[in-house]
């Protein structure tokens, strides 16, 4: 399956007549930067809160406001919209278009255009937290999740009316989050996966440790892949600058020790599992408990041997589970790399040259080749690290089940 992109997908964005209507203006900007084409429909209550030159602006398409628009010139818009679209955001949701739509009327331009789609809808409900409570409201939102529409549930805060409470609408970035999963195919439904990332800190005093220049986003990229695509993810993170992806299990950890703890314990339950750590091959001996003062012109530290996590996987590696290693190397990629991959037991390696500006550590784009337990290889171009990830995973599905 090709990376999920919303790239030309025709998306719908319909805004209600509620406070949080500032914040669509900033979801459909996020949209057009993921390269969508979003068609905008308000209803009358909406242009109240944000006028539509604003939204016709920036979706560079006139705003649909009635049905009965004369610029239609006898076209059915609502209908051309419904069958084109590949996804129908409602953000906000009023209570009273979720009353709508939960009762199929059809009195303005976007109920209307709602009984005629077919595509997946995302339903953003913002209101009073005690609108948003009463037993009405949650009986329609239930009544739209039997109905197949997906429903993001509102924040909790300070509203607009001065209460707090649930009714706020989530922040853009999260609202487009989600509509990637609802978008996304479920043929990872059914299973667990462990995914390590990140890097590894061994420290020498209480201030100083050594680590190396992985940022985690390989491991964190396959990650909320894998989620999409439905699975149950569980993610080992090192320490990173990453923010914190929602909807999976995310263990924090520091040194290799700690990783290899929480790494080997999930393992027990996953079926697949995806090592991206780039953890700490050696640690100090000795950690000295209070900072090592600057005084002699040389100060000599004595390593020892970290715990091979990827190796004791491989011993452990049960019948059906798949085992996916990372090679990140300096030369020789094939000879290194395979011999990874044949002294572990692992079923594919990825396997990168690091150094480039382009790929490897903290880019945001990476160039692989793939190995596999048979003896084949396939070389990837330049890719961006969300889409590699979600590469990475169809060859699990079809070289490695």
């Amino acid at each position: 399956m090709p990376a999920v992109s919303l790239n030309h997908k025709q998306i719908i964005l319909g805004v209600c007549g509620g406070i949080a209507a500032y914040k669509s203006v900033e979801l459909l900007r996020l949209l057009k930067k993921e390269q969508a084409d979003v068609r905008v429909i308000m209803t009358q209550n909406a242009t109240r809160f944000v006028g539509p030159l604003t939204f016709e602006a920036l979706s560079g398409t006139p705003v649909f406001l009635s049905v009965f628009d004369p610029a239609d010139n006898g076209a059915i818009r609502h209908i051309d919209w419904a069958q084109s679209a590949h996804a129908v955001i409602i953000a906000p949701a009023t209570a009273n278009m979720i009353s709508k739509l939960a009762a199929g009327l059809a009195d303005d331009a976007l109920s209307t255009l709602m009984l005629a789609v077919s595509c997946p809808v995302l339903i953003c409900p913002s209101m009073n937290m005690h609108m948003y409570q009463h037993l009405s409201v949650q009986e329609n939102l239930n009544r739209l999740k039997h109905y197949g529409y997906h429903l993001l549930e509102p924040d909790a805060g300070y509203l607009a009316c001065g209460e707090q409470g649930p009714g706020r609408l989530p922040d853009p970035p999260e609202i487009l989050d989600i509509l990637m999963d609802v978008i996304t195919p479920k043929d990872l439904a059914g299973k667990r996966i462990l995914v390590s990332a990140g890097p590894t800190r061994e420290f020498i005093d209480p201030v100083r440790f050594i680590s190396n220049p992985s940022s985690g986003k390989m491991g964190f990229a396959l990650a909320i892949a894998a989620r999409r695509r439905g699975a149950d993810v569980t993610l080992v993170s090192g320490p990173t600058s990453l923010p914190c992806p929602g909807r999976l299990t995310v263990i924090p950890v520091q040194s290799a020790a700690e990783m290899a703890e929480a790494v080997l314990e999930a393992s027990n339950q996953a079926d697949i599992i995806i090592k991206t750590a780039a953890v700490s091959d050696y640690r100090p001996q000795i950690q000295a408990p209070q900072k090592i003062k600057k005084s002699a012109d040389e100060l000599e530290l004595r390593m020892i041997k970290n715990i091979d996590i990827l190796r004791e996987l491989g011993k452990r590696k049960r019948p059906g589970q798949i085992l996916v290693g990372f090679a990140a190397e300096t030369e020789s990629l094939i000879k290194h790399a395979t011999q990874k991959l044949q002294e572990k037991r692992l079923d594919m390696i990825a396997g990168n040259i690091v150094g480039s500006t382009d790929s490897g550590f903290s880019a945001d784009t990476n160039r692989v080749t793939l190995f596999y337990a048979d003896g084949t290889s396939e070389p990837l171009s330049l890719l961006a690290k969300n889409e590699l990830a979600h590469i990475i995973l169809d060859r699990i599905l079809d070289r490695c089940g």
